[in-house]
């Protein structure tokens, strides 16, 4: 048996195509709970010490859970890191075995910084419910969008009848989110803190809590950067074009978004921030972001440090 091998597996629903580096050693397991333990079963066997997979929406969840558990460190990587990782290699070929391979070979180069601690069980199911709700919400925008363009009585109808369903399961998924939230000791302290910051009620403290676990991990760069809030300059000889903002997570930017935007209004700390952007000659949109990105770095020195937002020390 060799030792420190790694391994590249590509999910998809039904199956898992794994590629074994320095062996090379392809093969292909169930992704269900029978395949999931004979999959490791095999890379322990194979002396394998590190695993790369790509993020694909949690199918990756239940086995990226039981390798980690079986002490693998496990890394979820993002499909367009890989897409760019496959373009540095020149490969255009795409299949699932050679994705495999392709994960494999991103594996033996990723850095430890790449390896996260995967969540608990009860903090993905936690993040499912949170995911679950912004999808219900997106629903109910484009069903509400349809009906003011209707004029058909059956339409009408049907589309109201819908809008009530819609509700009605937006409610029942936001109360089983609070009780999972409340029976998660570690995740309820962290939603209360990040409640005591202006702007952020129950949705955007459990959306940064769920899609943005590292908070409270980083530094005010790393945080502003991967919530989607740092501008990145985008220049080259005599180009004199502006830093904008890019990447990072969508759901946590609108969220912040929408924070920064209340913060304004509610509390005269960040409003008289936006004032003075404002007079500075700042876009209304540059000036919310600039507020959005200030309140993603105060949050994350708040979980850093454990104690609630305090007003007399903001400046």
């Amino acid at each position: 048996m060799t030792t420190n091998g790694v391994a590249g597996i590509d999910v998809s629903k039904a199956r898992l195509d794994v590629f074994v580096l320095p062996q090379r050693a392809a093969m292909g397991f169930a992704n269900a709970a029978q395949g999931i333990g004979a999959l490791r079963r095999r890379l322990q066997r194979c002396g394998v010490t590190r695993v790369a997979l790509e993020a694909t929406g949690g199918l990756e969840y239940p086995v990226a859970r039981a390798l980690a558990d079986a002490g693998m460190a496990v890394a979820r990587i993002q499909p367009g890191r890989m897409r760019a990782f496959r373009t540095y290699l020149g490969r255009r070929a795409k299949t699932d075995a050679l994705d495999a391979e392709l994960i494999a070979r991103f594996a033996q180069e990723m850095t430890d910084g790449d390896i996260r601690p995967l969540p608990s069980q009860q903090a993905e199911a936690i993040r499912s419910l949170s995911a679950r709700r912004r999808q219900l919400v997106d629903l109910l925008v484009q069903e509400k969008t349809r009906l003011k363009m209707t004029r058909d009585p059956f339409v009408l109808q049907s589309l109201q009848g819908v809008i009530a369903s819609l509700k009605a399961e937006r409610v029942r998924i936001e109360r089983a989110l609070a009780s999972a939230i409340e029976q998660d000791e570690a995740i309820a302290r962290k939603v209360a803190l990040l409640r005591s910051i202006p702007g952020f009620g129950s949705v955007v403290a459990t959306v940064l809590t769920t899609d943005l676990p590292e908070l409270g991990t980083l530094n005010r760069h790393q945080v502003a950067s991967i919530a989607g809030l740092a501008p990145h300059p985008n220049r080259s000889g005599t180009s004199q074009r502006g830093d904008h903002i890019s990447g990072g997570r969508a759901c946590v930017r609108t969220a912040l978004y929408m924070a920064a935007v209340a913060a304004i209004r509610c509390n005269h700390t960040f409003k008289a921030f936006y004032r003075r952007l404002i007079e500075e000659g700042k876009p209304r949109k540059v000036a919310i972001v600039a507020v959005a990105r200030k309140l993603i770095v105060l949050a994350n020195a708040i979980l850093k440090s454990g104690q609630p937002w305090n007003p007399l020390s903001a400046s």
